[in-house]
């Protein structure tokens, strides 16, 4: 056997505290994803109809007017399918860490954990690029408005 250290061989083990803490983390976990998905519905009427009622009330005004309310709809369409990921994430972890108890499953404790992992850098990613497109945006308005001044 290889010279190992005290470190390497450590094995990490969970305290019945720390239990209680991924319990209670997974039916918090459970219920938003739960809350998560319902406002994703919203979302999806909410540009299904949204589009069709800034249509028909701007139909007569403008023929630009239904281009308009098809790209509301799919700006919306795509803010819901971008939620639907990290919502996703959340609910299996929520889901397995509740049966990774019960069933007292290290297999399914691990699954959850890697939903979370999962969960977390999907919207750390997606954090950065909003940040980058903000900061585009930021950029390009001051070269916008630098231009004018010339």
């Amino acid at each position: 056997m290889e010279n190992q250290s005290q470190f390497e061989t450590f094995e990490l083990q969970l305290t019945e505290q720390s239990k209680m803490f991924l319990k209670e983390t997974g039916k918090w976990a459970y219920f938003l994803s739960i809350l998560g998905f319902v406002f994703i519905g919203l979302i999806v009427i909410m540009a299904l109809f949204l589009g069709t009622t800034l249509a028909s009330l701007g139909g007569g005004l403008s023929g630009s007017s239904g281009v308009a309310s098809g790209l509301i709809t799919i700006v919306y369409l795509i803010m819901a399918a971008l939620y639907f990921m990290p919502v996703y994430y959340l609910f299996k972890f929520g889901s397995n860490i509740k049966s990774a108890f019960a069933d007292n499953d290290t297999e399914r404790l691990t699954s959850s954990l890697e939903y979370l992992k999962s969960h977390y850098k999907f919207v750390g990613i997606l954090v950065i690029v909003i940040l980058s497109f903000y900061a585009l945006v930021f950029v390009l308005a001051m070269v916008g408005g630098l231009a004018s001044l010339f």
